[in-house]
């Protein structure tokens, strides 16, 4: 049983219409600014930083998304004979598991943008009915159950992320013996570093990027093709 392990950025999900962050049309090239939407401090302390960002999800509309080949792609590699496959990705759009990657064999390093959480009470429901109640008229929905700040279920700029979480990544990246990075620049740390740490254990590191990366020179393979149609080709050699 070979251990393939993939780490998965915003380039995985651009076909599916979600675009990326860092890219050259990335969001934060073209609107600098937006950065303060997804960033704790700013959130918490400006209610029209949270009216925007309300806005954003809204206009968005990534919870319509579907998956595309490269996810899909994924998900059967996982149903081949002979493959153990764990995804690691930083993307918040919940992509892999609609495209049929089992929940319990993705880690969401950066959580999910299809559900919030109270920042008071800590309670938890689906994006989709503070989605409503934006298009109602509540430009900041509160929580229904203390009146606290409503956030997306994700990490944000300034938040830690889940030592679980992360953990459990770092354990897959040492035991990998493939270890594909997909669609991401490799900048956000410490996510970036699984595929150093990959590399340092022995697995394969292959990289599927269209931008280079920091970690281009310890890779194995790197693939500057297009993610849609270069990932499901690159996997059906392993």
């Amino acid at each position: 049983m070979t251990l393939v392990a993939i780490l998965s950025g915003a380039g995985i999900s651009t076909d599916s219409g979600i675009r990326d962050y860092r890219g050259p049309n990335g969001l934060w090239r073209r609107d600098p600014e937006a950065e303060k939407l997804v960033t704790y401090a700013y959130y918490m302390a400006d209610p029209e930083i949270r009216r925007r960002s309300w806005r954003m999800r809204r206009d968005t509309g990534a919870l319509r998304a579907e998956p595309n080949a490269a996810h899909r792609a994924i998900a059967e590699l996982e149903r081949r004979p002979g493959f153990a496959v764990r995804v690691i990705t930083q993307n918040v759009d919940g992509l892999h598991q609609l495209a049929g990657m089992p929940e319990r064999k993705v880690l969401e390093l950066h959580g999910t943008a299809r559900a919030v959480v109270c920042t008071g009470c800590h309670a938890r429901s689906p994006m989709a009915d503070a989605l409503a109640r934006v298009e109602a008229g509540e430009e900041d929905p509160a929580c229904e159950a203390c009146g606290g700040i409503l956030k997306s279920a994700t990490v944000m700029f300034g938040e830690r992320l889940d030592p679980v979480v992360l953990g459990e990544a770092m354990g897959i990246a040492k035991a990998a013996e493939v270890f594909l990075v997909v669609g991401s620049t490799l900048q956000v740390q410490p996510a970036a570093s699984l595929a150093g740490i990959a590399a340092e254990h022995g697995a394969r590191l292959i990289i599927v990027n269209a931008e280079p990366t920091p970690y281009d020179e310890l890779a194995d393979e790197v693939v500057r093709e297009p993610i849609g149609t270069a990932l499901p080709a690159l996997l059906k050699r392993l």
